[in-house]
């Protein structure tokens, strides 16, 4: 990498990673952004490994074609089952989003013992599950499926899904976990919930969101890639390129809600298979 200036390439196969990408914008603001949505052929969560794999390479080498100097896969799903085929694909780093949530979650657990929510692919892969237990962590992966209609329905603060929490955190935070002290957020997707997830989790629970912790750990990479100048003046604010491979007024509609500003300057684009 040699540019001061780093162009980060952030891929998911939607909408979710907008909250990664807004947390970096706050963490790196004066960087340059290119967003991958994947938004024809989402949810990756129903799909094979292999495929979830092709998917997610084919995307990471179109950021690299448009001069990402630095991937972010902004997806559980596709970083639970392919970060290590896509790692070996890129020719630029790669960060998940997978091992910073888990070592902000080892780094704030007294008790050693931490929930994970998730969609049903990610919770089923178990990446959380090994990677907290590489740190010395006890975890209960729960999948949680109707909260990602739900947050994209627009009802982030409904009584509906504020029902819906209170019963798959009951479920989470039952058994030999009731003294977990520890709330993943292993969707991105949930960040919108993070206050209604406040209220309804247990008090003593500190909640760790991936997307903020994903941020720091870019930001972590960063400064070991770039040797800042002295005396350089901080740059203009980021510039902002997204692609998606569906309807862009679709994307644009519902993809404010998880960046907090509206989105301009998105293309379509079609992937060959």
């Amino acid at each position: 990498m040699t540019s001061r200036r780093p162009t980060i390439g952030v891929f998911d196969s939607g909408f979710g990673g907008l909250t990664v990408l807004k947390a970096l914008l706050e963490v790196i603001p004066d960087a340059d952004y290119l967003y991958f949505g994947d938004t024809a052929r989402l949810p990756y969560g129903s799909k094979s490994v292999q495929t979830v794999a092709r998917y997610a390479v084919e995307a990471a080498h179109f950021l690299e074609g448009h001069k990402a100097e630095l991937l972010v896969i902004a997806c559980n799903t596709a970083t639970a089952l392919a970060l290590g085929q896509i790692t070996s694909a890129a020719h630029v780093p790669v960060v998940g989003v997978v091992e910073p949530g888990a070592e902000a979650a080892a780094s704030i657990s007294k008790t050693r013992k931490v929930v994970v929510i998730g969609t049903e692919a990610t919770v089923c892969s178990h990446a959380y599950q090994k990677a907290l237990e590489a740190r010395g962590l006890q975890s209960h992966e729960k999948a949680c499926p109707l909260l990602v209609p739900l947050v994209e329905e627009g009802w982030v603060d409904h009584s509906v899904t504020e029902h819906v929490a209170r019963i798959y955190l009951n479920e989470a935070f039952a058994d030999g976990f009731r003294d977990a002290d520890t709330l993943v957020l292993g969707c991105t997707h949930y960040p919108l919930l993070k206050p209604l997830l406040r209220r309804v989790a247990p008090a003593r629970v500190s909640i760790v969101d991936s997307a903020d912790s994903t941020a720091r750990a870019v930001a972590a990479r960063l400064s070991n890639l770039l040797q800042p100048v002295a005396g350089e003046e901080r740059r203009e604010r980021a510039r902002l390129r997204f692609f998606v491979t569906d309807s862009v007024e679709k994307f644009q509609r519902l993809g404010q809600a998880f960046l907090g500003r509206p989105l301009e300057n998105v293309q379509h684009v079609d992937l060959k298979e």
